[in-house]
């Protein structure tokens, strides 16, 4: 209804602006021929028509592209939901399969990202036994190296998936010359992880308390710009933190080392809670910035930096 007033509107006006014209060009020059003053004074109407027209189809392209998009983002959430439901299939390739579908919907409908990394990390948080970790938690890969592998298939097939999830968290957290600077959390609370590598990649918000880390665990020129909060987490095999960037704050509450952990060149700002026993084997020393606020006493931790302890250690509104 309101598309047809506005052409009988714009109809009008061009009626009304031909005749105008018409009127004004006799008037100023009455020598000119009338056929000459009415071809222009039509030519000025047919404008106000053409114009019209432009503005129909423009509103026509903007209302079939809305159309579009509509239609993009409900097979995105139709492709995310029937992802999502693949995940409880008990055939360790489909669980894969749904894994790449849903970094696959990353990729074309970037919106769903933080989204698809707490749905991996949710997986990731999952109950899981493998024998390799209960026989070599520092090395699960040489757990059986020279001997016959005493893994149940069930188990194996269950890492491959974790692995999976485990890579492609990586793979879609921003790192080099990416331009998202969107800060992702990651909660990994309770989660078992093996080899987990986050080296250079840049995001918010990690989240692993009471986490076991198995293996050589990777943060290695890593920026956070909130909390990394390893409270009550337990790395059994090395830790790198080298070159790491940690300006959010850093908590190993009650956190055990059992093997190395390197923090040559790494920073650490807003807050630092060390763990009371510190690692017998600390590589390098962490460089504390300007103003960081102290949870607990470091003594024994391998300190540097102007941020040093105060004489009343301070406390800090983030909990560990």
């Amino acid at each position: 209804m309101r598309g047809r007033w506005l052409l009988v509107a714009s109809v009008l006006a061009a009626v009304v602006v031909t005749i105008a014209t018409t009127a004004v060009l006799i008037l100023v020059d009455p020598r000119q021929p009338k056929a000459e003053a009415i071809k222009t004074g039509g030519l000025a109407g047919g404008a106000i028509v053409a114009l019209y027209a432009l503005w129909l189809n423009d509103r026509r392209r903007r209302t079939e592209e809305a159309r579009h998009d509509l239609e993009s983002e409900k097979v995105a959430d139709e492709r995310f939901a029937r992802a999502v439901e693949l995940l409880g299939n008990e055939a360790d390739q489909v669980r894969v399969g749904a894994m790449h579908a849903l970094a696959g919907l990353v990729r074309t409908a970037p919106r769903y990202k933080q989204t698809v990394l707490s749905v991996l990390c949710a997986y990731l948080r999952r109950p899981f036994e493998h024998a390799a970790i209960d026989a070599k938690p520092e090395d699960p890969e040489q757990a059986f190296f020279g001997e016959k592998r005493a893994v149940p298939p069930e188990e194996e097939h269950e890492m491959t998936v974790r692995m999976t999830a485990q890579r492609l968290i990586t793979d879609m957290l921003p790192w080099g010359e990416d331009t998202d600077d969107a800060p992702y959390q990651l909660d990994l609370t309770g989660a078992k992880l093996v080899h987990f590598r986050l080296e250079g990649r840049r995001f918010g918000r990690l989240i692993a308390r009471r986490a076991h880390f198995y293996g050589i665990t990777q943060f290695g020129g890593a920026e956070l710009s909130k909390p990394a909060l390893f409270s009550g987490a337990t790395f059994h095999g090395r830790l790198n933190l080298r070159d790491g960037s940690f300006t959010g704050g850093i908590s190993f509450q009650d956190t055990t080392f059992k093997g190395e952990v390197n923090v040559t060149g790494a920073k650490v700002g807003t807050f630092l809670h060390v763990a009371p026993q510190p690692p017998v084997d600390q590589v390098g020393e962490l460089e504390v910035l300007p103003g960081t606020a102290f949870r607990n006493d470091p003594t024994g931790w391998r300190l540097t930096g102007d941020g040093q302890p105060p004489a009343r250690l301070q406390d800090h509104v983030q909990q560990d």
